[in-house]
């Protein structure tokens, strides 16, 4: 069951939030205290599935071959890349550019990654965006299903940070889950908890702002 605040929040929010002429993201204002960010080990750097998604359809491609290429089509991969078009991606690098801009997440099988590196690193790499090493033990349509709904937060060295939480069109009852999801991995990631935080509040793209915590 939901925190109640949590949902009040949300309601308030999209009833003071007019809707656009597009469907807006739905974010998190996330507000630290207490803390030295300058060292890396009080930063926050967490992945998290949002158990209802971002409301929006986010792209994974895969360089992979054979029974790996297969079960990541069939879990919905949306681009499947062999060794010979990591070759033609860094002999075009306008359309390497195009990709990496249009795709969420990159996966590899791993003895791709070398080869990956040398050709598209200078692109993928300052995107942050350089695949994630993908090997046999793991089940790859479990590893594109986490990609396609979770979100990763990094706070870096800022106590002031956002992380997209979903759209409008998930409703009050999916983004107050996914909010407190996000909050409870926030809290358990804090050296002191609570006590590490100053605020948090929900917004919309164009919106008001309400306060969560």
């Amino acid at each position: 069951m939901v925190d109640n605040s949590i949902v009040e929040a949300v309601n308030k929010l999209l009833e003071e939030s007019k809707p656009r002429g597009f469907e807006e993201s739905v974010d998190l204002a996330i507000n630290l205290k207490n803390l030295d960010l300058s060292q890396p080990k009080n930063r926050i750097d967490e992945e998290i599935i949002l158990p209802n998604g971002l409301g929006k359809e986010r792209k994974v491609a895969i360089f992979a071959k054979g029974d790996v290429a297969l079960k990541a089509k069939n879990a919905g991969a949306d681009y499947i890349f062999s060794e010979e078009d990591i070759k033609d991606l860094a002999s075009d690098k306008s359309r390497a550019r195009g990709l990496a801009n249009e795709c969420d997440f990159f996966i590899a099988e791993a003895q791709y990654m070398p080869m990956i590196g040398k050709s598209l690193g200078t692109v993928l790499g300052p995107r942050g965006k350089m695949p994630i090493p993908f090997t046999g033990d793991r089940d790859i349509a479990s590893v594109i299903n986490t990609l396609k709904n979770s979100i990763r937060i990094r706070s870096k060295d800022k106590l002031t940070f956002h992380v997209s939480v979903g759209r409008r069109n998930l409703g009050t009852d999916e983004l107050a889950e996914n909010i407190e999801t996000v909050v409870h991995r926030i809290e358990n990631a804090l050296e002191k908890g609570k006590q590490n935080l100053k605020s948090i509040h929900v917004t919309t793209t164009m919106g008001s702002s309400v306060r969560v915590v």
